[in-house]
């Protein structure tokens, strides 16, 4: 008997039946459970290793920090039966409507993405639970250097960037993100309708589900602000997203309204030009051109962010070496490119 089946007969699911989720571009693995003593999913972080961890390390934060959303007040899955040595976790299945399911069923979006806001204004609101690491500009310059020059940049120029580049590039995400330090902010990193689940029988900010949450870090709130209102997968029209943004500063009227939008802009300028490269990192190491679908999107909100004063210097860094007709997708890879020095896994392989 495998690890996976002993743990689910222990807790009462060897005859459940199993339905695989759809996975993406991470290397966790969820299974839907039925017939078991209750509806119920199995987290699978088995995979764990591919990225440098052990299932155990994988697992871990997902617990600390499931258990502190649900301390808080809000709807994370409720931690059912856990076997961390092997990376395996029974959770409270909290059904199948994703925001993103029911926006593509064609649901208002507006009610959705105010009760996303409202929740996680919630979340942001509430003191984030010890030892968390720090999203702010020293990793999310190394991050974004890790699409967008070690990736895109070959891609697209056809050779790697020079070492002056570089150290330019590095300073430049420096100068422009080290201004929003020190909010000391739960910040989810990947807060957008997938990754929601609408609860009506709720009440509250309790009736929006919160999911993918184990890579939380400390950092600007504004940043999952931008991964709501300014998604990589989907298109979110202006009326909404500013509903959304006023549905936010009203629960948290402490936040300078200005000061907030301008912290997005820096944000959501790091987050698109590192999640446009992601894509062509994902065709050409990956094998998974599909994602390129996003890259058009994700390059039109840069352009948007760059606007901005407080994008300032990454506009002026992408004046000098990167022409406006360069700012797209280069071509697909026919097949995957041989990878780089693996990067330390975190959410920053995922979008």
């Amino acid at each position: 008997m495998t690890p996976t089946d002993s743990f689910l007969a222990a807790h009462g699911y060897a005859a459940a039946a199993r339905a695989p989720l759809p996975q993406d571009a991470g290397h966790r693995r969820y299974t839907r459970l039925t017939g078991g003593p209750r509806p119920a999913l199995l987290m699978d972080c088995t995979d764990a290793p591919r990225v440098g961890l052990t299932p155990e390390e994988d697992l871990l934060p997902f617990l600390k920090l499931a258990r502190h959303i649900a301390g808080i007040g809000l709807s994370a899955p409720a931690i059912l039966a856990e076997d961390a040595p092997n990376g395996l976790l029974l959770v409270e299945d909290l059904g199948r409507e994703t925001h993103a399911m029911l926006l593509d069923a064609g649901a208002p979006p507006q009610p959705l993405y105010e009760a996303a806001a409202e929740a996680l204004a919630a979340l942001h609101a509430a003191p984030p639970p010890p030892g968390l690491p720090r999203w702010e500009a020293p990793r999310m310059a190394a991050t974004v250097a890790q699409t967008f020059l070690d990736w895109w940049w070959p891609a697209a120029f056809g050779a790697a960037p020079a070492e002056p580049l570089r150290a330019e590039f590095m300073d430049t995400m420096h100068a422009m993100l080290a201004p929003y330090a020190g909010a000391g902010c739960l910040v989810h990193r990947d807060y957008f309708p997938a990754n929601l689940m609408h609860l009506p029988d709720r009440q509250g900010p309790r009736r929006v589900g919160i999911l993918d949450f184990q890579d939380a870090a400390l950092g600007h709130p504004a940043y999952d602000m931008v991964s709501l209102t300014e998604d990589a997968r989907r298109d979110v029209a202006p009326e909404v997203r500013a509903a959304a943004l006023a549905a936010y500063l009203a629960a948290r009227p402490g936040l300078d309204p200005a000061a907030f939008r301008a912290a997005m802009a820096a944000m959501a300028a790091q987050r698109h030009l590192r999640v446009a490269a992601l894509w062509v990192r994902l065709d050409r190491r990956d094998g998974k051109p599909h994602y390129l679908r996003h890259g058009p999107r994700c390059w039109a909100l840069l352009a948007e962010a760059l606007r901005h004063p407080a994008a300032a210097p990454l506009a002026a860094f992408l004046d000098r070496h990167v022409p406006a007709a360069l700012r797209r997708n280069p071509a697909p890879a026919s097949a995957p490119a041989p990878a780089p020095a693996p990067a330390s896994p975190t959410k920053d392989d995922a979008a």
